[in-house]
């Protein structure tokens, strides 16, 4: 039986899963590691440790499997996007992997943005110049560490790292490298303009393929070290979003992915190359070739419920919370909760805003606190949402994941709230499921990657919208007005909270 495998590199852990060609999971293994935070703010990580647990992972999952590496067809990569990989002439480690959260690149954001201009770096990349952006990065160590830059002679991505590990080849895809800020977005290459801006040189990034491109093959340093065959294609893979959305068969206009964990992502295909014009969505290159996809974050969603679960419940489980709430009129008899708890990224990029409950009487009970919860986590996704359909994205389906999408009840306030069906869909295991299958299209199992979703992946449940669509609409137009008329009382707060700004 022929085996697909895929290696997803996150912040925590590195995972390898193995699918059938039928899309069924064979079996999953991980390797888990730290990462440091040598001063506030900052995020950084060995990549000898994506290494180390891609062998771990791959020689695990294949013991699970009972199958040797003669029964991979060929490897998929995912992970983290984002992080800066420094490596030197000999393919050696400059300094640790400045990871995707990282906060120190404030005045380099700055910086890039007035050189090249607010309007042409939307233009050119789909997205603001954000800290987390490798770019930044780049331009930070050029001013911090000159020795370190001096040094440089190749520029990856985590999971561009491990594919040189295993093949020694440089090579990465649109879907990754469109997190870099260097990377022309609309044309799917590197941005000369960009490049010559920074000073950055062009030979130092790797080659870029679309994502389910065979572009090298396991060398035999790495097939002795993973027990893999020599010469299994490698196919390009993507960043973590665009594989899971994959994953999940978010592989056609009209459809879209909402994931709720404890931050919450709205995904979206589109089949040109759409940018917001104030950048508060994210636009990349997808996964599936010569498309895009234009995402949304917020940073508290299930992490609402959890902060609301554990400060206010006395950590009462989630099911009995969510019972209880099942039994409240839609819009919790007037109280609104806005999930700004760590801030906000989409559609309100402020670090200030924070949550409240608006609305609180003397009738209001546990039960309406629980859904008021519930209903602004959705009424904050349904921003993103919205902002995708100014920009004509069709939304006709919405395929919901995450814990929160484990609640019937969730799903149910989702359709309503969006006007959207919501469904789930069989694959749970994210971003190595669709990484495995962009291998299967390389590999030439499938012939499309929209060919593989759909040998892969199945419906299992819908939720269509209901009674409670008008009332919800009119419950979201207060929703919107919180935030413009709390914003400056969300900055005061801050300056008292923290006067020097720390």
């Amino acid at each position: 039986m022929t085996h697909l495998l895929g290696i997803d590199t996150s912040t925590t852990a590195t995972k390898a899963l193995l699918i059938d060609e039928e899309g069924s999971v064979v079996a999953v293994a991980a390797a888990e590691y730290p990462f440091d935070s040598p001063n506030p703010g900052w995020t950084e990580q060995d990549p000898a440790l994506f290494w180390n647990g891609t062998v771990q992972s791959i020689c695990a999952v294949l013991a699970k499997a009972k199958i040797s590496g003669k029964d991979v067809a060929a490897v998929g990569l995912t992970g983290q996007m984002h992080g800066m990989t420094l490596l030197d002439a000999h393919g050696e480690v400059i300094r640790p992997c400045i990871l995707w959260n990282d906060q120190r690149t404030a005045q380099q954001c700055e910086f890039i943005t007035t050189l090249v201009g607010a309007e042409r770096v939307l233009q050119l990349t789909g997205n603001p110049i954000l800290t987390g952006f490798t770019a930044p990065k780049i331009v930070w160590t050029r001013e911090h560490e000159p020795e370190n830059y001096a040094r440089i002679a190749h520029i990856l991505l985590p999971k561009d790292y491990v594919r040189y590990k295993l093949t020694g080849d440089f090579f990465s895809d649109v879907a990754d490298s469109s997190g870099t800020s260097l990377f022309d977005v609309g044309k799917r290459r590197w941005s000369e303009e960009m490049l010559t801006a920074l000073q950055i040189s062009r030979v130092w990034l790797p080659e870029v393929t679309e994502s389910p491109v065979a572009s090298t093959k396991i060398n035999a340093d790495a097939a002795q070290a993973t027990g893999l065959l020599a010469g299994t294609p490698i196919v390009a893979g993507g960043g973590d979003q665009a594989a899971q959305a994959v994953g999940a068969g978010i592989v056609r206009e009209g459809t879209v992915a909402v994931t709720i964990g404890t931050s919450g992502v709205v995904f979206a295909q589109s089949d040109s190359y759409r940018v917001e014009p104030q950048g508060r969505l994210h636009a990349f290159c997808h996964a599936v070739p010569g498309k895009w996809h234009l995402m949304g974050v917020m940073l508290s969603a299930g992490g609402s419920f959890r902060w609301y679960r554990d400060a206010l419940t006395s950590n009462e489980s989630y099911d009995s919370l969510t019972q209880a709430a099942a039994e409240v009129t839609a819009g919790s008899e007037g109280l609104l909760f806005l999930p700004y708890l760590t801030g906000e990224r989409t559609p309100h990029p402020d670090p200030h805003a924070r949550g409240a409950f608006i609305g609180l009487s003397i009738r209001h009970t546990k039960p309406h606190l629980t859904r008021a919860v519930i209903e602004g986590v959705t009424f904050g996704l349904r921003d993103s949402l919205e902002l995708m359909r100014a920009l004509g994205v069709p939304t006709q389906q919405v395929r919901a994941s995450g814990g929160g999408a484990k609640s019937e009840m969730w799903r149910q306030i989702l359709a309503d709230i969006f006007n959207a069906e919501i469904v789930t869909v069989n694959s749970t295991e994210g971003a190595a499921y669709g990484a495995a299958l962009l291998a299967g299209v390389g590999a030439g199992i499938y012939p499309s990657v929209e060919a593989a979703a759909d040998r892969a992946i199945r419906i299992t449940g819908a939720h269509q919208p209901a009674r409670d669509t008008d009332l919800y609409a009119d419950y979201y137009a207060r929703y919107r007005a919180l935030y413009p008329a709390l914003k400056a009382e969300f900055a005061a707060l801050a300056k008292i909270i923290s006067p020097l700004g720390d």
